[in-house]
């Protein structure tokens, strides 16, 4: 059997932050940056966008004591039907689910997916974060269909990583976490082909060829999630919320200094954290750094007993077609594809800062477009087509369950699906904390604290590669093994908008 192997300096890592206590709301849990990188607080900090890069930075700054005398504003588009409440309601990080998840074929993301898990897991009070049904450990079958003849112990480069690639390389990490967990390790089996994954799925479908469930794995209810978060961030009293759009960043020079709203109104800070998501490219330019993408959802309406048939069901996740379904909940079944997308080409009503200045002001960038800005807005035919091939494979008596409602979910992606955490390299005061690659939302009771951990220059060990500034590329294709679809497709060809 193919496998890759964790070597022992990696396996400890993983130990460490898996088996790690969760952090304390004191800064003393958080190591401060050393010298030669000397850290001096900012007066004031902005931060633009309130998903979860946002409030999770907003979060673990009202609590760590450096911060103590620092301002924190946090401005985003509120809900038009219901201002104040955040973030806008076609944001990324509001729906009814999302994968959490500890697998996956990058060790350093295998860790920090454990280490969330602890606290998605904590359900004792209504005010921990997996109680009153915010988290679901369902479990999940993780599928691949074959992929490219690999020599057994092959270590494949991320780039050149197929779905098969990627889901063996998750189980060995996944073990690797298990090796010194017991209650873990009985929670993990293997899935050596279709009949196995068809009894495991419980649902009379299946998918891929070899796979494996993890009993440790499961789903959160993605807008009550990040209600949870908002509530936690207002709590603190140390947080201002300001309703706005965003038209551009406000500088001086190379040093950013706060922000333009479209309404005229002006917000000022000595440090500016850009977290919008797949809005970011609007505000400054992330040419070969990250890219918007569309993604497909789809949801259908259950019947009562469709429900009690199905609510127990683990989730599915073929990483050679990027489809998946959630178990459904409230009579509802989620069904999506982790894709490389598609790109919208438009100039952004937002005025972009250049990365350099040789760079042509106001150039097209791929750029979110929802049904706030479109009422009418529908997905592909294509991204249609795929999903109800998901239901015929993994839930056959759907696969003609008509949808109730489609959308579009905007990625913020990166070349590799590595976040983008990380002061500018050309503008002072400006941090970004982006290219979440369709994978942030599972790290919310964690990432703020690394996002401020990098604010201070301490960011973790782990991730000072991944989550840099990268060299330039032509364009951004996110290649890490887990995306289905094709590259490139092009939302108003594929809607039959252009001309």
């Amino acid at each position: 059997m193919f496998s890759l192997l964790v070597p022992p300096p990696v396996r400890a890592s993983l130990l460490q932050m898996a088996s790690a206590a969760p952090p304390s709301p004191s800064s003393s849990s958080h190591p401060q940056p050393s010298s030669p990188q000397l850290f001096s607080p900012p007066s004031s900090i902005l931060i633009i966008g309130s998903g979860i890069f946002g409030l999770g930075t907003a979060w673990a700054l009202a609590r760590r004591d450096i911060f103590a005398q620092c301002t924190i504003t946090v401005v985003d588009r509120s809900d038009p039907a219901d201002p104040g409440a955040f973030p806008a309601p076609d944001a990324a990080s509001v729906d009814t689910s999302r994968i959490v998840r500890a697998d996956y074929a990058d060790p350093a993301y295998a860790a920090l997916g454990a280490e969330a898990q602890v606290q998605w897991r904590k359900q004792a009070r209504p005010t921990d974060l997996g109680a009153q049904g915010r988290y679901h450990e369902s479990g999940l079958v993780l599928v691949a269909d074959p992929g490219p003849a690999r020599v057994p112990g092959e270590i494949v480069a991320k780039s050149d990583m197929r779905g098969m690639d990627y889901v063996r390389s998750s189980w060995a990490n996944v073990l690797s976490l298990a090796s010194y967990n017991p209650d873990l390790a009985s929670s993990i089996h293997e899935l050596r082909d279709t009949a196995a994954i068809r009894e495991r799925l419980g649902t009379g479908g299946s998918s891929g060829s070899w796979g494996y469930i993890n009993q440790g794995s499961g789903w959160a209810d993605a807008a009550a999630s990040t209600n949870w978060l908002f509530n936690r961030v207002k709590e603190t009293g140390r947080v201002t919320f300001v309703s706005g759009t965003v038209s551009s960043l406000k500088h001086s020079g190379t040093r950013v200094t706060g922000a333009w709203l479209s309404d005229g109104r002006v917000l000022t800070a000595e440090l500016v954290v850009l977290a919008a998501g797949a809005w970011t490219g609007g505000l400054v330019d992330l040419s070969g750094q990250a890219t918007a993408t569309g993604q497909v959802l789809g949801y259908l309406d259950l019947t009562e007993a469709e429900q009690e048939k199905l609510g127990d069901m683990p989730v599915i996740l073929n990483l050679t077609s990027g489809l998946f379904i959630i178990p459904p909940r409230n009579r509802i079944l989620k069904v999506a594809r982790h894709a490389y997308g598609y790109l919208n080409p438009t100039l952004p009503e937002t005025t972009q800062l250049p990365s350099a200045s040789s760079s042509p002001p106001n150039q097209p960038i791929s750029y979110p477009i929802t049904y706030l800005s479109d009422p009418a807005l529908s997905i592909p035919q294509e991204g249609a087509d795929d999903l109800r091939q998901a239901l015929r494979e993994m839930v056959p008596g759907l696969a003609e369950r008509p949808f109730t409602k489609t959308r579009l979910c905007w990625y913020s992606d990166t070349p590799t699906g590595d976040f983008l955490v990380t002061y500018h390299p050309r503008y002072d005061g400006l941090f970004l904390a982006t290219g979440d690659s369709g994978h942030g939302f599972k790290f919310m009771p964690v990432i703020g604290d690394k996002v401020v951990d990098c604010i201070v220059h301490n960011c973790p060990p782990d991730f000072i590669k991944r989550w840099g500034w990268k060299p330039d590329t032509q364009r951004v294709v996110t290649e890490d093994g887990s995306r289905g679809g094709q590259p490139g497709l092009i939302l108003a060809n594929e809607l039959g908008y252009a001309n």
